[in-house]
């Protein structure tokens, strides 16, 4: 009796110990440590700020079974004034990479590659975090504007007399104001850098959810996992 109890004890250890190697460090099998939002907060602009913004991603990495890592919203935004500090720029906020999509696809190595023509975000690789196709240019309805409020380079855009760009640092859902979205599809019906840039393509004619359909937007933003 005593003999097989003991060896129930140490098949049960065994496969514990099997489905922790399984899972990884961050106990999660899920190798996702990138995806794009599935749906926004519904406000259009307004995010609740960067950390509204960075609880909807981490919301939903964890709806998807990979919330045991911490998630950053790819946003950057902007200092009062232009000779002012305070701006933040998006690629300080995202770690150093490298970041895999929902089927476990590298889009970029690092910071340098993701904000280089080397990084591999398309559509077929800017997934949500279920792992979903998210609408592009040429579907119905177009989704391929993602907010940004960013520059190529992922830094942010000076402050006033310059635009907004990012709908108040994230606090606007009206009429007033704009974002900067990149297009996550690299799609544009002009072939130009800016109009197939994944992160600094055109900004928005308003905040408002209505404002952000026009152009071809549903209030997306990326998020990334931090290492």
């Amino acid at each position: 009796m005593h003999g097989a109890l003991r060896w129930m004890s140490l098949a049960a250890a065994s496969s514990m110990a099997l489905i922790g190697c399984a899972s990884g460090p961050s106990g999660s099998s899920n190798p996702m440590t990138f995806f794009v939002t599935s749906v926004g907060p519904g406000k259009g602009g307004d995010l609740g700020g960067l950390a509204g913004a960075d609880a909807h991603c981490q919301t939903l990495a964890t709806a998807a079974g990979a919330g045991a890592r911490e998630w950053r919203a790819y946003l950057s935004t902007q200092s009062p004034m232009w000779n002012q500090p305070g701006a933040v720029d998006a690629r300080d906020r995202i770690g150093k990479g490298p970041w895999r999509n929902a089927k476990g696809v590298v889009i970029a190595r690092d910071l340098d590659e993701l904000h280089s023509a080397a990084n591999n975000i398309t559509k077929d690789t800017a997934l949500d975090e279920r792992g979903n196709s998210v609408n592009g240019r040429t579907d119905k309805p177009n989704k391929h504007d993602i907010l940004t409020g960013s520059r190529p380079d992922g830094t942010a855009f000076a402050g006033r007399p310059n635009p907004d760009m990012t709908c108040g640092n994230w606090t606007k859902g009206g009429k007033d104001g704009s974002a900067m979205t990149g297009h996550h599809d690299r799609g544009s019906a002009v072939v130009t850098s800016w109009g197939t840039s994944w992160n600094s393509s055109h900004p928005t004619v308003g905040c408002d959810m209505e404002s952000i359909r026009s152009t071809g937007g549903e209030g997306l933003f990326y998020c990334f996992a931090v290492k």
